[in-house]
């Protein structure tokens, strides 16, 4: 049996091979990519989450609200009673306010 050895182009089933390699070549790269961009923004997004929670977590604890309203009923009533003076009454008032 002569044994054929081929020169020039390669044949159909060559042709099929090669092309076979490259797009799964491509496929691989293509696929390691996409992992990795979604790692990268997976990572992003969990450094995004622990440092807005520990952000949270060192937050000061919030001031009771004062309530204005009843403050300057507070100190009419004093004024009225005769404990405050017009001038404590304003200076307290001014504190308030400001």
């Amino acid at each position: 049996m002569p044994l054929f050895r081929r020169f020039g182009r390669p044949g159909l089933l060559g042709l099929a091979a090669r092309t076979a390699v490259v797009a799964g070549t491509a496929t691989a790269v293509t696929g390691g990519m996409r992992r990795h961009q979604q790692a990268r923004a997976t990572e992003e997004w969990q450094s995004e989450q622990y440092e807005s929670e520990q952000a949270a977590a060192n937050l000061p604890p919030e001031a009771p609200g004062v309530d204005l309203v009843a403050e300057l009923q507070k100190l009419e009533a004093l004024r009225q009673q005769g404990v405050l003076s017009d001038e404590e009454f304003a200076s307290a008032k001014a504190k308030l306010l400001a």
